[in-house]
């Protein structure tokens, strides 16, 4: 699917997702050295389940935005795994949150942050509004990342805060794998639907935009559950 004009291209977006990689935010690299508190990991759940419930709707809404039938079927699937069955990822990300010692009443109906209100009104931005290559960048700036971010939590999870049964790391081991494929598919659509100086770097800014609303939405969670704690 990916055009052989198209190395640059990926390059420059591989280089803009980096500029805001999630493992390098203070928040997570507290995660992987085991120096948060549960009670940080249990504003951090609360918060990104509001993320986590929205995402599938920024899925449909790219895929409402493209005009190609197989295209479409491709990010059908992602919306699939994403919404069907017990073991949708809301549920999965609820029963994480258990894991931590939360009612599932605590997530469902704790207040976003602005910053997370914020990442969703990006998200939905971006997918409902942009351009259909401008919706895929976006989700490939988050997809890229969740495997390495999914792998690290585990780690972390296990050896520091004492979460090691499938029920309550399920979440992570799926999209360790999952979103292998997911971010393949999305960088694929990217690169097919921008073939432009113009539509690439409209591309380019969205995938920019996303992931500083990612970076932007650790930032609320490090300021309210790490550095509100110490102070």
């Amino acid at each position: 699917m990916t055009p052989p004009s198209s190395p640059d291209f990926v390059a420059e977006l591989e280089e803009i997702i980096a500029g805001r990689s999630l493992l390098r935010h203070p928040f997570y690299q507290r995660w992987a050295e085991g120096k948060l508190t549960l009670d940080s990991l249990r504003g951090y759940a609360r918060q990104y389940y509001h993320h986590v419930l929205a995402f599938p709707t920024y899925v449909s809404g790219a895929h409402a935005n493209c005009d190609d039938l197989g295209d479409r079927q491709e990010l059908l699937e992602n919306l699939i795994e994403e919404e069907r069955g017990e073991k949708n990822h809301p549920e999965l990300w609820l029963r994480f949150g258990e894991a931590l010692g939360l009612a599932r009443e605590e997530m469902v109906h704790s207040e976003p942050l602005p910053e997370t209100s914020a990442l969703i009104e990006t998200f939905r931005d971006i997918t409902r509004n942009g351009s259909f290559p401008e919706g895929a960048a976006a989700l490939y700036a988050y997809e890229s990342q969740v495997p390495d971010v999914a792998a690290t939590k585990i780690d972390g999870l296990k050896q520091f805060y004492g979460i090691s049964d499938r029920r309550g790391l399920e979440f992570f081991i799926v999209h360790k794998s999952l979103d292998v494929e997911h971010s393949r598919v999305t960088r694929d659509l990217v690169v097919k639907h921008a073939q432009d100086e113009e539509t690439r770097d409209r591309a380019k800014a969205a995938a920019r935009r996303a992931a500083s609303a990612l970076w932007g939405f650790l930032d609320g969670v490090y300021r309210e559950y790490v550095a509100a704690a110490v102070a």
